[in-house]
């Protein structure tokens, strides 16, 4: 019995190393792995969306940041580099997109749905107060109420 579940632990152990993927080559220059690291640092993977590309297991990442690597190796600036992102993926592949008529919703947007939130919750909120509140009593409800009082002091 503890031989079959020594060798269980064993193939469960050996199984996760098996799966294991082989890590992603870094250039051969060191400087070159700094700029492309620099450089995706920028870019935002478009698979994550919350990460960035140096950040990003993703394929599409992966691919991405080779392609940086050949960009980088073929004389490009950092600044070319970035061109070619954002005109083959759009603005929204940079982390901090150029302030712009056609980014202005990526800028103003988080602050609208703020302010659309705020005015809906103080919109709902007096409507609630307005059907909660006590109605007025007319005369003839004041003098009954007073009456019922006196009768119950007495």
């Amino acid at each position: 019995m503890k031989l079959h579940t020594l060798m269980v632990l064993g193939a469960l152990l050996l199984g996760g190393v098996v799966q294991a993927k082989e890590a992603a080559p870094m250039a051969a220059d060191l400087a070159v792995e700094k700029r492309m690291v620099a450089i995706s640092e920028e870019l935002r993977c478009l698979v994550c969306q919350n990460e960035s590309l140096a950040g990003s297991h993703a394929e599409l990442a992966l691919d991405l940041r080779r392609e940086i690597r050949k960009m980088i190796g073929e004389g490009k600036t950092d600044q070319e580099i970035l061109d070619f992102m954002v005109a083959r993926y759009g603005d929204f592949v940079r982390f901090r997109p150029p302030m712009k008529p056609t980014t202005w919703l990526l800028w103003g947007g988080p602050f609208l749905l703020l302010a659309g939130g705020l005015a809906g919750l103080i919109a709902f909120l007096r409507r609630r107060a307005k059907e909660n509140a006590a109605p007025a009593l007319s005369e003839e409800e004041h003098r009954r109420a007073a009456a019922l009082l006196d009768q119950s002091n007495s």
